[in-house]
């Protein structure tokens, strides 16, 4: 199992410490460096930014979001940015939300399937260099009776297969992305739980597809935090797990609130989001069950860690992503340490 780390957002008050993390993982040998992006800062300027001053470690976004940009602009991005960093580049995509697709980007958020599946096929013919013509119900190119007509990629990319990820929740959507995808960018991942709410759904789209889950990388986000108090250290993360299970999305399409639902924890998902959207946050982080945070991060010594990380191999994530805890540099960086002690303890460093 490979190790990632994914440093969230640009411009939260830690950019310089972000970079320097970065590098942190550079050395340590982790495999990949996320950024993500949302309503703030972009994700291609920020992987742009760490791939420059980083030597081998590959740079993905987690994710590019699809209602942000036409699908061969994100070809052209991609192109791009696996020519500047070397070949170390991992393209992300995700529908994102409601709010933010229809609130900020003015994209209906409707089919969000259909969608994928046609941003992807067209990203991808463009990646490849094929002259681009497509008939889709959302995306028609070159547009018909006009002066427009079939272009290629004038630049070549440094490989001739950029691996391109699906960030998935939900079942359909896990479905299609093991049939469409190289990876699945997962959250909220509980071990335990992890074959029933994302492998087996992933495992049937790539037998759709006659394929396997060789060579799929299933890469889920894990917060990480280390110390000997396991309750003090779970707490650091109600604020977060409630923001996603209660207030992520609207009360009816909440696709966070869905899968703790699914993890068997519908009860108290609702009861989290009731206290959230009514102005209750501190409510609704004082309902998060201890053991839906502690199931879904890794806490502790080293060695429990380590325990966690066994469970995560066996059954089946290939690259895990940490978001390291911590509010200074060094914490950030001896979580990031740790992380690195810890898959080397569990027999899992490659």
């Amino acid at each position: 199992m490979r190790l990632g780390i994914n440093l969230g957002y640009w411009g939260a008050g830690m950019d310089g410490d972000n970079l320097a993390v970065a590098q942190e993982a550079d050395r340590l040998g982790y495999d990949v460096c996320w950024a993500a992006e949302a309503y703030g800062s972009d994700a291609p300027t920020v992987l742009s930014w760490v791939a420059a001053r980083t030597e081998s470690i590959d740079v993905g976004s987690a994710i590019m979001q699809i209602p942000a940009r036409q699908p061969t602009m994100t070809a052209m991005t991609a192109a791009t940015l696996d020519s500047l960093s070397g070949g170390r580049f991992r393209l992300g995509l995700g529908v994102s939300g409601p709010q933010v697709s229809e609130g900020w980007y003015g994209v209906a958020f409707d089919k969000p399937l259909a969608r994928t599946r046609e941003y992807v096929e067209i990203v991808r013919a463009a990646m490849s260099r094929e002259r681009v013509s497509y008939e889709g119900e959302h995306w028609t190119l070159p547009l018909p009776g006009g002066p427009g007509k079939p272009l290629k990629l004038t630049v070549h990319p440094q490989r001739p297969h950029i691996p391109l990820y699906i960030a998935a929740i939900g079942p359909k959507n896990l479905e299609q992305t093991g049939e469409i995808a190289d990876g699945a960018l997962l959250i909220f991942p509980a071990a335990e739980h992890l074959e029933e709410t994302a492998l087996a759904p992933l495992r049937a789209g790539r037998e759709k597809a006659g394929l396997t889950m060789d060579g799929f990388d299933v890469c889920p986000t894990v917060p990480l935090a280390t110390g000997d108090d396991i309750p003090a250290l779970a707490d650091q993360f109600r604020p977060y797990t409630a923001l996603y299970v209660g207030g992520m999305g609207s009360r009816k399409q909440n696709f966070y609130n869905r899968l703790a639902g699914r993890m068997g924890y519908e009860k108290e998902a609702a009861e989290i989001q009731d206290k959230y959207l009514a102005g209750d946050r501190a409510g609704a982080a004082a309902a998060v069950p201890h053991d839906l945070i502690d199931s879904t991060t890794l806490l502790g010594p080293v060695a429990r860690i380590a325990d966690r990380m066994q469970a995560y191999a066996a059954v089946g994530v290939t690259t895990l992503t940490l978001a390291p805890a911590g509010l200074t540099l060094d914490e950030r960086v001896a979580s990031l340490r740790a992380g690195a002690d810890a898959l080397e303890r569990a027999g899992l460093a490659e």
